[in-house]
C-alpha cells in the first residue's frame, strides 16, 4: 500500500481529551461511553478511550463492535443505532445493549437472546424534536409493557439525541421536555429507570459552566474526545487536543498557474459549479488525497499559509506560498468530523499511530 495518504493518530491525546470530559462530566455525576464510530470502531482507539475514564464504549454499526469486542472483550459494548432486522443475532452475540425505538425489533431481539440463552440490554429511545431516531410519547406504554414481559431483555434506561440530524440545541427547555417526560412515564408505568442517558458532546458546554441535572447520568461523546471541540459552535474544549488526528498528503504538481479557469465552465465531476475569485497567478499545488477519501472543504491546514481551493476525486487543489513546497514535499491538516469519518473509512489512506502535532 502507498505510504501517502496518511492519517496519523495520537492515542496519548485521545486518552488524555477522554480523561478531561470525564473529569468535568464527573462533578455532575455522569459517566461518559466513548462513541468510536468516527474511526469505524479502532479498538485502539476505543482502548484510549477506556484508559481516560470511559465506562463503556458505543458504535453505530455491528461490523465495528464485533472489532472492538475481538481486541476488548471485557469492554461493555452499545449499539448506537437501531438494529436492523436483518443483524439480530449478531447484535445479540456482540452487543451488550442497543438503542431502541421499534416494537417489532424488541420482539426479534427477545426471540433471538432466548435462542442465545442470553439478557440484551435495551435503552429506549425518545423523540425531542431532533426527527432521527426516537420514540413518540404515546408509544413507550406499548414497548414498556412488552419488555415488562419478557425475561430475556432488560430495560437499562431512557436516552435521548440532539444535533446529529436537525442539528436542535440541548437548551434548558429540551432537557426539561426530556425530563418531564421521564417523570411522566415513570408514574404511568410504576418504575424508575436507573440509567438516563442525555445526550453526546453538543451537552459539554453547558455541563462545564453548571452542575447538570441531577437525574441524568450518562452522556455518549465521539467529536468531543476524537477532536476536542463542542458541537454547537464548533469551540475548542478547554485543556483537551484538537490535532489527535492529522492528515499527511504528498504533493505531486507544484506550478505557477493562473487563478482562474480559461474558457466556458459547466458543472464539474460531481455536479458542482466552482467560484473562482482572480487573484493573478497563484503557486497552485495538488495533493494525493481527494473526494473519494474525505471532505475536502473539512480539512484545515497545518500551515495557515495554505488555503483549499477545491478538488475532485483524486486530487486536492491548495493555493501554496512562495517556493516553500516541491514535489514530493507533504503537507499536513487537522480533519474536522465529517473529514475524519471519510478518511478512516477510506481503504485509500493509511492509519499510523505515529503521532503529528499540528497547531491552528
Amino acid at each position: 500500500m502507498n505510504e501517502f495518504p496518511k492519517l496519523h493518530i495520537n492515542l496519548e491525546k485521545i486518552e488524555k481529551n477522554t480523561e478531561t470530559i470525564v473529569n468535568i462530566a464527573k462533578r455532575s455525576g455522569i459517566e461518559i461511553v466513548g462513541v468510536t464510530k468516527a474511526s469505524c470502531g479502532d479498538p485502539n482507539v476505543g482502548k484510549a478511550m477506556l484508559d481516560g475514564g470511559a465506562t463503556g464504549l458505543a458504535d453505530s454499526r455491528i461490523s465495528n463492535i464485533k472489532r472492538l469486542k475481538e481486541k476488548l472483550p471485557a469492554a461493555s459494548c452499545m449499539l448506537l443505532r437501531s438494529p436492523m432486522l436483518s443483524e439480530i443475532s449478531e447484535v445479540v452475540e456482540y452487543a451488550d445493549s442497543s438503542i431502541n425505538t421499534e416494537l417489532v425489533v424488541l420482539k426479534a431481539l427477545d426471540k433471538e437472546s432466548r435462542n442465545q440463552e442470553k439478557t440484551h440490554n435495551v435503552l429506549l429511545m425518545a423523540e425531542l424534536g431532533e426527527l432521527r431516531e426516537g420514540i413518540l410519547s404515546e408509544e413507550f406504554s406499548d414497548l414498556i409493557s412488552f419488555m415488562n414481559s419478557t425475561d430475556s431483555l432488560h430495560l437499562l434506561g431512557i436516552g435521548m439525541n440532539l444535533t446529529c440530524f436537525s442539528g436542535v440545541i440541548p437548551t434548558e427547555q429540551k432537557i426539561s421536555e426530556f425530563l418531564q417526560l421521564i417523570d411522566g412515564i415513570e408514574q404511568e408505568q410504576g418504575i424508575t429507570f436507573t440509567l438516563i442517558s442525555g445526550g453526546n458532546t453538543a451537552n459539554i458546554p453547558r455541563l462545564a459552566q453548571k452542575p447538570f441535572h441531577s437525574r441524568i447520568n450518562q452522556l455518549r461523546v465521539g467529536e468531543g474526545i476524537l477532536l476536542g471541540r463542542e458541537t454547537i459552535h464548533r469551540t475548542s474544549i478547554d485543556q483537551t487536543f484538537q490535532d489527535a488526528f492529522v492528515l499527511e498528503a504528498e504533493l505531486i504538481e507544484v506550478k505557477k498557474k493562473p487563478s482562474v479557469p480559461d474558457g466556458d465552465l459547466t458543472e464539474n465531476a460531481f455536479g458542482e459549479k466552482p467560484v473562482f475569485e482572480d487573484h493573478g497567478e497563484i503557486i497552485r499545488g495538488i495533493a494525493a488525497v481527494g473526494m473519494q477519501d474525505t471532505i475536502l472543504d473539512d480539512l484545515l491546514p497545518c500551515d495557515e499559509t495554505i488555503s483549499v481551493l477545491g478538488g475532485s476525486s483524486d486530487h486536492l487543489i491548495l493555493q501554496l506560498p512562495g517556493k516553500r513546497y516541491n514535489v514530493g514535499d507533504t503537507v499536513f491538516f487537522i480533519p474536522k468530523y465529517g473529514a475524519l469519518v471519510h478518511l478512516f473509512t477510506s481503504n485509500y489512506v493509511q492509519k499510523s499511530y505515529d503521532p503529528i502535532d499540528c497547531k491552528i
